[in-house]
């Protein structure tokens, strides 16, 4: 079993920044893809980025340029940077975690943080 615990959420302008963490714990060698989904009021949750293990990212149009994903694998942590943020933006983050490979289009995400939330103002 892996467990997943968010971190780093709050309050931000527009144009402002806030950096997310993603602590791994329990069977995390079992972890090959970290992603990051957001879900605003009303709307479906949506990915925003994926780490796979050995280093390669993704990111939706919708966050690239401005997010960046990173990991530290020695302690056991994702994380996401977020830059430039506009009320868009604000939404309940989420991150989780695949045994698999997964890709843009989808993936068996097995394990899930419990969310943290970003607020946005204009």
């Amino acid at each position: 079993q892996v467990q997943l615990v968010e971190s780093g959420g709050g309050w931000v302008q527009t144009g402002g920044s806030l950096r997310l963490s993603c602590v791994a714990s329990g069977r995390t060698d079992e972890i090959y893809s970290t992603a990051w989904f957001r879900q605003a009021p009303g709307q479906e949750r949506e990915l925003a980025a994926i780490s796979w293990l050995r280093g390669s990212r993704y990111y939706t149009d919708a966050v690239k340029g401005r997010f960046t994903v990173s990991r530290d694998n020695a302690k056991n942590t994702v994380y996401l940077q977020m830059d430039s943020l506009t009320p868009n933006d604000t939404a309940v983050y989420y991150c989780a975690g695949a045994r698999d490979i997964t890709t843009p289009r989808g993936g068996n995400y097995e394990y899930w943080g419990q969310g943290t939330q970003v607020t946005v103002s204009s």
